[in-house]
């Protein structure tokens, strides 16, 4: 006799979005279901997303990790493919995705590839590729990493890799670069804000971590495109040691007043 397949729900978070929403989910109409939950647009994100799918939900902003995991509980499948806006699904992944569905396995959980396009251009060096995160899984045992940045998914028992990619358009402009570098800078430095920082960290870290991306991590190979790319892990960096510092050493004499 042969198995049922087994159904999947694709959910996305989004704000904001009506200029990426459409590709992503028009990347995912195979999924059985499909959730948005939104942090009240104030453009066509709500519009385009009914669009795709009635399962659309409003919650306030609480970050990233309570927007997914109300994402989940939202989701009515057993296995899930969470996305950002700015990502779109493969082919290559929907096959094999559609074959995890159709056939055993003792896996809870698969990783997926991420092709990271910056102005345009798919960056392979600086440990842009490939980017391997969690993001198809079974709904049951799934949970988020508790940290504010780069949070993810993580799961009980066995992972493997998924051949297929996951499309994502990081940064289209360098104004959308330096305004994420500016908030991921900002949850690094809470999230570390018990550091003690020095003149020496100012200057160093992002000097190495410029070298690093740039040389060791060959960033290189991707020419200009990866010289910013470089430049700006080095920025990001600065700015997460500045933030630290600013944290124990000006807002905290401000808060004592």
């Amino acid at each position: 006799m042969q198995r049922a397949r087994q159904r999947i729900s694709a959910v996305i978070i989004a704000f904001n979005e009506e200029k990426n929403l459409a590709e992503c989910l028009e990347s995912v109409k195979w999924a059985d279901e499909i959730v948005v939950i939104d942090s009240f647009s104030t453009d066509k994100t709500v519009e385009i997303a009914k669009g795709f799918t009635d399962k659309v939900f409003r919650k306030k902003w609480e970050g990233f990790a309570k927007q997914r995991e109300f994402s989940l509980e939202m989701a009515s499948n057993e296995w899930i493919i969470s996305l950002d806006a700015d990502e779109r699904v493969t082919e290559e992944l929907r096959d094999s995705i559609d074959k995890i569905l159709s056939a055993p396995t003792e896996a809870n959980g698969f990783k997926v590839a991420r092709r990271n396009y910056f102005l345009g251009k798919w960056i392979t060096g600086a440990n842009w590729y490939p980017d391997r995160q969690l993001r198809v899984f079974r709904k049951e045992k799934a949970r988020m990493t508790n940290v504010l940045v780069h949070e993810g998914f993580e799961v009980d028992g066995n992972t493997e890799i998924i051949s297929g990619d996951i499309i994502h358009y990081s940064y289209r402009t360098l104004e959308e670069a330096y305004r994420k570098i500016n908030h991921y800078s900002t949850l690094a430095a809470e999230q570390r804000a018990g550091e003690k920082v020095n003149a020496f960290d100012l200057i160093l870290h992002p000097i190495a971590a410029f070298l690093t991306d740039y040389f060791s991590r060959k960033a290189y190979k991707d020419g200009l495109h990866g010289l910013l790319v470089a430049i700006m892990n080095s920025m990001t960096n600065l700015m997460t040691y500045t933030k630290i510092w600013e944290i124990r050493n000006v807002k905290a004499k401000d808060n004592k007043k």
